[in-house]
């Protein structure tokens, strides 16, 4: 909700106030934090008044660091903001920052808050991996919402009842969640226009040195022309058409019959454009994929290998240690190591 008084001493702009908390994650990433605050500090800016008013939340009121080292100090804890919620400093809108290793972050509390506050009225949405937390607390069963690409394989896997898009931002029911980076900037740009229009969105993409405002669906990623350094539009299309069918493998004659080729020019297509044959293609993003359920997930790993198409355990981690040199138990394990550390020191 906005509150809405007065003017402004600009234009006759009318005075509107939005109050936000941002609710800090250990290993929270800096970059969507500090965009979406940078952006409505330019609006305020822009404005000349402070119609955005912001706190920074923690579960015990302490610093938190995030995933490069910086530590945070925040304004409350977690036992503050449940009892804000009865008063006149309830925000108008409530944002979890995280980032790695989100998986492990459990709070019943925090899910109570997140609930009671949406339930209130509060808007409430994430930045980057923080549909992890909301999803936890069950605000996003059948409702859209977007995570940064590297952590929707796990978190669709994890809150299949979620409608979990590789998007910029969704905004669904008072819920808005972004994918991390520079995505944070855009939804807080949809935000401002709301609240006040093109006007206000286009003279802080001005100020930001941003040339347009990306819409909600534009892609997370580089396309694959870009990303791979592919021209070839066959090629390509039969890539995405892999990306497309990890957990049930497409054999190399549906591939070849989709694409309009023989195999045999898929197999030169390959060797051409990609320097490996389009079945050793396939295994390896079928061994990305269970390479990032492995490491943004607690997936046991038997259900890791079914969910990237591997028939057998052994088999999958046989293919896994060949491409990888070590084993899906192993990569697990210096998961677990690196978030030990990370504790103390900086993650990179």
């Amino acid at each position: 909700m906005v509150v809405q008084h007065g003017f402004s001493d600009m234009s006759k702009t009318p005075i509107k106030k939005r109050s936000l908390v941002f609710f800090l994650v250990p290993h929270f990433t800096m970059l969507p934090f500090s965009a979406a605050i940078e952006t409505l500090r330019i609006a305020n800016r822009m404005l000349g008044y402070s119609a955005y008013t912001w706190r920074l939340a923690s579960t015990d009121g302490q610093k938190v660091y995030s995933s490069s080292g910086i530590g945070i100090e925040v304004n409350s804890s977690l036992a503050d903001e449940r009892r804000y919620l009865g008063g006149e400093n309830r925000p108008n809108m409530v944002l979890v920052s995280s980032g790695i290793y989100v998986e492990e972050f459990h709070n019943k509390s925090v899910n109570a808050w997140l609930r009671e506050s949406y339930n209130r009225g509060v808007a409430v949405g994430s930045l980057c991996t923080g549909a992890h937390v909301l999803a936890q607390a069950g605000l996003l069963n059948g409702k859209r919402c977007a995570i940064h690409w590297e952590n929707l394989p796990g978190f669709a896997e994890a809150f299949p009842q979620a409608e979990v898009y590789a998007d910029l931002y969704e905004v669904d029911s008072n819920l808005y969640t972004c994918a991390g980076g520079t995505a944070s900037l855009d939804m807080m740009l949809n935000l401002i226009g709301q609240d006040f229009g093109e006007t206000l969105v286009n003279r802080v993409c001005e100020q930001a040195l941003t040339d347009r405002v990306r819409s909600p669906h534009d892609r997370q990623r580089l396309p694959l022309r870009a990303r791979l350094g592919v021209q070839n539009a066959k090629v390509l299309s039969i890539i995405e058409h892999m990306e497309s069918n990890l957990a049930e493998p497409l054999s190399l004659l549906d591939i070849a019959d989709d694409a309009g080729l023989s195999r045999r020019q898929i197999e030169r297509l390959f060797r051409q454009e990609m320097g490996r044959s389009p079945a050793r293609y396939y295994l390896e993003i079928r061994l990305d994929r269970a390479r990032h359920l492995l490491v943004q997930s607690s997936m046991p790993v038997v259900e890791v290998a079914v969910a990237c198409g591997f028939v057998s355990a052994s088999h999958f981690s046989k293919c896994y240690r060949e491409l990888y040199n070590r084993s899906p138990q192993q990569e697990r394990a210096e998961r677990k190591l690196n978030m030990s550390t990370s504790r103390t020191g900086v993650v990179i």
